[in-house]
């Protein structure tokens, strides 16, 4: 008997983006991915929320909903040149914030200027922060994060978007779990006169059967969720301790685990 842990409903890939600083760009940007049933996580700084240039405070609510709004700090600094101590004002700051605006826990959070280091991941993870993007590396692979604080994107939009596109939409094998991560700032597209750009990625890639759209931190809770599900030493059951469902193949047969849920299967991958 064979098992795998996928994606919900079975699928093999995942699809996420994520854009920063919350600047009005961002109205066009997720108009287009809501257009092209796309999700986005968008990482803000509560600090800078005056400026001219950023998305106000009463439309961000209604503007990000179905979407992620995750932290960028107060004010952007760069963090490896920072005290822990303002590190730390600076994160639940912004969550704080970010908090009182969404009226939900905010979890995510992308590096201001690409900039931390193994102290400033294990201070927000003890902040409450479940995982952080980097700037100053693309992998250049569908690979989830080894190490969720330290979450490499696929790549920028500027550099090889509708090549990775295609690479990742003929990607047919099942027993691998891949995900195409993007990331860049809305204010690009208006600065590189490109918007075409990002609007011919969102049709090829969205509403696709076999790619599940998913914010940043729906990807990382859902992994979890599979992390924990206990089976029995001779593969013959499965046991979900989380109230939130799984989906595994066995013998690739599609089965939703429920949530404190126990499921026990046949030789043929069936349920008893």
């Amino acid at each position: 008997m064979k098992i795998y842990s996928c994606f919900p409903d079975g699928k093999a890939k995942a699809l996420t983006m994520s854009y920063d600083d919350g600047k009005h760009a961002d109205e066009r940007l997720v108009a287009i991915f809501n257009k092209y049933g796309i999700k986005g996580t968008f990482n803000l700084n509560y600090g800078l929320m005056e400026r001219p240039e950023r998305i106000e405070k009463d439309k961000i609510k209604a503007l990000y909903d179905g979407h992620e709004i995750a932290t960028h700090t107060m004010t952007h600094p760069t963090l490896a040149r920072c005290p822990m101590t303002e590190l730390a004002k600076e994160i639940l700051a912004d969550r704080e914030g970010l908090e009182s605006i969404t009226g939900c826990p905010v979890r995510g959070h992308a590096y201001p200027n690409g900039s931390y280091n193994e102290e400033i991941k294990q201070l927000f993870k003890s902040l409450g922060i479940a995982y952080a993007r980097t700037a100053c590396f693309e992998s250049g692979s569908f690979e989830l994060p080894a190490d969720p604080m330290e979450w490499n994107g696929t790549c920028h939009h500027k550099r090889h978007l509708m090549e990775y596109a295609r690479e990742f939409a003929d990607f047919k094998k099942p027993q691998y779990l891949k995900c195409m991560y993007v990331w860049g700032h809305s204010y690009e597209f208006d600065n590189d006169d490109n918007w075409e750009l990002i609007e011919e990625f969102c049709a090829f890639m969205g509403s696709r059967d076999d790619i599940w759209y998913a914010t940043n931190i729906e990807i990382i809770d859902y992994m979890k969720v599979c992390r924990e599900l206990q089976f029995g030493a001779a593969g013959d059951f499965v046991y979900n301790p989380s109230a939130a469902d799984a989906w595994i193949t066995v013998d690739e047969k599609i089965m939703r685990i429920g949530g404190g849920s126990l499921v026990r299967f046949k030789e043929e991958g069936g349920i008893q």
